[in-house]
């Protein structure tokens, strides 16, 4: 990388998907000094475009292809004078800071260098220079750069140090029992922190050795790798698993080695994490929360904590972070009582890439970052997340979270998945509505689940609308998004004249 000509600080974007490319990518930089911007395989055009100009990448590593994506074509469309460049001597009007362009695999593309061939360049005078580069580092230098999902505007660039994701690596795995005899399976995204800081950098911290099933999320491909390669540690994030466990033929997949692995993204159904103990072997799974902005994890359970903790809460806080609960007016509550998360300590970015405003916003001048969520702390110290502080509904006066009745709704023998949201109501202001898929071969109606809920839940938090579908609408990275459930529901019940 640094015969290249990049300095330390330089960005240099990834945009693969999961490849042994990346791993070296991701420690190159660091150890260089350069800041590895994390490039969602699902972009497209504008978002290549917003991303690379965003923080300024003088460097973009590229697959050639992924699924249907070409992504050299797309370079092309966006550059197209490309191919009449030498190597490094870009000069493209709409991605104006990006000199070079490297790609995987062994074709080669005009313009474009070979991953391999960066690697060729350097001489005993770049290895030298390595060396008092990495002297000079400091922790808390940004190393990375990820973008959280734009669901509220574009999308927001988190930058990270290296005492964020390296002390986070190092903890979580110890939650884990992580060693060198472990072997962990990672299907989750590298461009995720998921991936790149509970996946690599966890086995680096603690000697595990990291295995890649597919480029992307295959689950038939995880269950043979798992079986093959003798995994001990699986992660993923609840649909993931869900997947696994209705693979076809799963019963035939030697799953026996496996101990432990983090399940962690979304909200973790107490019916998914039994099947997945029971099923999978996975008896030490763990369940960790946080957000990309705590780099990324700040609460996790252990492998000696009881099935009653590992199904029921996120486990307690990791050392050396600082979390509070409080109330609307920023107060802390007493232990017990629900309130918004915040968390302070060495997890907290610094902030957003060059985007003082929306730090400020984020973060407070006490260094406490919000993370949205509704959260109780029980004596022990373990946490309950109880929703989304936008997720919460508010139906004729009392306070509704989707959480605890999804919960009930998947002790329902024929449910398979749950998803609860709040849509317009004239009456009560909101009305409960629940997206549910069903078992393979399953039928229901609504009134036989509302049936189901009545005398076992409180009235007002049964469910006065039922859809039955196949599938969610989902980000890439395996998390529901609920605002596209309300926003599809809404048009529906006015189309419907039921609002």
């Amino acid at each position: 990388m640094l015969s290249l000509g990049l300095e330390p600080g330089a960005r240099v974007g990834v945009w693969a998907p999961n490849c042994a490319e990346w791993v070296v990518a991701q420690f190159a930089t660091a150890k260089a000094g350069l800041v590895l911007v994390n490039i969602n395989p699902a972009y497209r055009l504008a978002e290549l475009e917003f991303a690379v100009n965003r923080v300024g990448c003088e460097a973009l590593i590229v697959a050639p292809r992924l699924k249907s994506s070409d992504y050299i074509a797309m370079i092309r469309e966006l550059c197209p004078g490309v191919a009449d460049s030498e190597p490094g001597q870009l000069r493209c009007e709409r991605l104006p800071t990006l000199r070079w362009l490297i790609r995987l695999g062994d074709e080669t593309s005009p313009g474009f260098l070979n991953f391999d061939q960066v690697a060729e360049r350097a001489d005993n005078a770049h290895r030298e220079a390595l060396e008092s580069t990495s002297a000079r580092l400091q922790f808390d230098d940004p190393i990375n750069i990820q973008f959280t999902s734009g669901t509220t505007g574009q999308p927001k660039a988190a930058t990270l140090t290296h005492h964020n994701i390296v002390n986070n690596a190092f903890f979580v795995g110890r939650q884990m029992a992580l060693s060198e005899r472990d072997r962990v399976c990672i299907p989750v995204p590298m461009y995720h922190c998921f991936g790149m800081v509970l996946g690599t950098l966890c086995c680096v911290a603690h000697g595990a050795t990291m295995v890649f099933a597919s480029e992307s999320f295959v689950p038939g491909a995880v269950l043979a790798t798992v079986a093959a390669e003798r995994c001990t540690a699986l992660h993923g994030v609840p649909t993931m698993f869900i997947a696994e466990l209705d693979e076809p033929g799963f019963e035939e997949f030697d799953l026996s080695s496996l101990r432990t692995g983090i399940m962690a993204g979304a909200p973790c159904p107490v019916e998914l994490m039994k099947r997945v103990m029971a099923d999978m072997h996975l008896e030490q799974i763990t369940i960790a929360y946080g957000m990309t902005e705590t780099g990324p994890v700040s609460f996790q359970t252990h492998v000696d904590d009881s099935l009653e903790r590992r199904v029921q809460t996120v486990g307690r806080v990791l050392p050396h972070i600082e979390i509070k609960i409080v109330d609307d007016e920023g107060r802390i509550v007493p232990r017990g009582t629900a309130g918004e998360l915040k968390t302070r300590g060495y997890c907290v970015m610094p902030g957003y890439w060059t985007d003082p405003e929306r730090t400020a916003q984020a973060i407070d001048s006490a260094r406490w970052i919000a993370s949205g969520d509704i959260a109780s702390i029980d004596e022990d110290g373990y946490c309950r997340i109880v929703g989304r502080v936008k997720d919460m509904l508010i139906r004729g006066g009392e306070n509704i979270y989707p959480r605890e009745i999804e919960e009930f709704l998947y002790t329902h023998p024929k449910i398979d998945e749950v998803e609860v949201i709040g849509v317009p109501d004239p009456k009560y202001g909101e009305e409960v509505c629940a997206w549910i898929k069903l078992h393979e071969g399953e039928q229901a109606t609504a009134e036989e689940i509302r049936e189901y809920c009545k005398g076992r839940i409180a009235h007002f938090k049964i469910p006065r609308y039922i859809k039955f579908v196949d599938a969610f609408p989902m980000t890439v990275t395996g998390k529901v998004q609920k605002f596209v459930m309300r926003e599809q529901m809404k048009e529906e019940l006015e189309a419907s004249g039921q609002t």
